[in-house]
């Protein structure tokens, strides 16, 4: 894992199966890892937000229903809901509570701790990009660990062994939990709805942490229109 002390056990699906907002501050300091075509790239979570569900959220892709694009959501705890926003981003969310519930928690920001070189080059574009910015974002985080459209639903719960699992796969190890003492939290990033809930939870001090930026309303597109209205998960 690049780090002697994080736990490589994989959490299991009972700790997904829980209220988003319970979910997510014990997300902080866990290890998301993809083992993509390039090899394996993990990043510790530092910064998260969590969504409720339909009818409960304004800010949450499910508030008013299940519909195509956010049906992951409404499936089993512990599968990746990865969705495209602004006509140029994917965002990655880790699926709560049992099937049929509708919520969610957005992955925002992280620590790569292992495949550096292949976030590196995934990031770069030509050009440098400091080690704490590899993951400083949701958008960020997505590229760093090579997540797109086709790996909306991957199940993140590692089952019995891990021989014969797909190399394109995604698994969120128990890493070192946050300390409680160094747990924040407060008003979701972006949002235009339901802005005061203070769901966004993150690690005082760490690096890696993005700058907190209140909805401003902007002109959409067409093709950010046609992805939905609300740009968290």
């Amino acid at each position: 894992m690049g780090r002697g002390q994080l736990s490589s056990a994989a959490l299991p699906r009972g700790f997904f199966d829980r209220p988003s907002h319970e979910v997510a501050p014990d997300l902080l300091g866990r290890v998301l890892v993809h083992g993509g075509p390039n090899g394996p790239v993990a990043v510790r979570l530092t910064e998260v937000e969590a969504y409720g569900g339909p009818g409960e959220d304004p800010a949450a892709h499910t508030y008013r229903g299940k519909t195509p694009r956010n049906a992951v959501m409404f499936g089993p705890p512990g599968h990746l809901y990865v969705y495209f926003t602004y006509g140029m981003h994917f965002c990655a969310n880790l699926v709560c509570l049992p099937e049929g519930h509708g919520s969610a928690v957005l992955l925002r920001a992280g620590e790569v701790v292992a495949g550096l070189t292949v976030a590196r080059a995934r990031r770069s574009a030509g050009k440098t990009v400091d080690d704490r910015d590899l993951a400083r974002g949701p958008a960020r985080l997505a590229v760093a660990l090579g997540l797109l459209r086709e790996h909306n639903g991957l199940d993140a719960v590692l089952e019995g062994s891990a021989l014969g699992r797909p190399r394109e796969s995604v698994t969120v190890m128990e890493g070192r939990p946050a300390d409680a003492a160094t747990i924040r939290s407060g008003p979701r990033t972006g949002v235009s709805t339901a802005k005061e809930t203070p769901w966004r939870f993150w690690i005082d001090g760490d690096p890696t942490v993005s700058p907190y930026r209140a909805h401003v309303p902007r002109r959409r597109s067409a093709a950010a229109t046609s992805v939905g209205e609300v740009p968290s998960s």
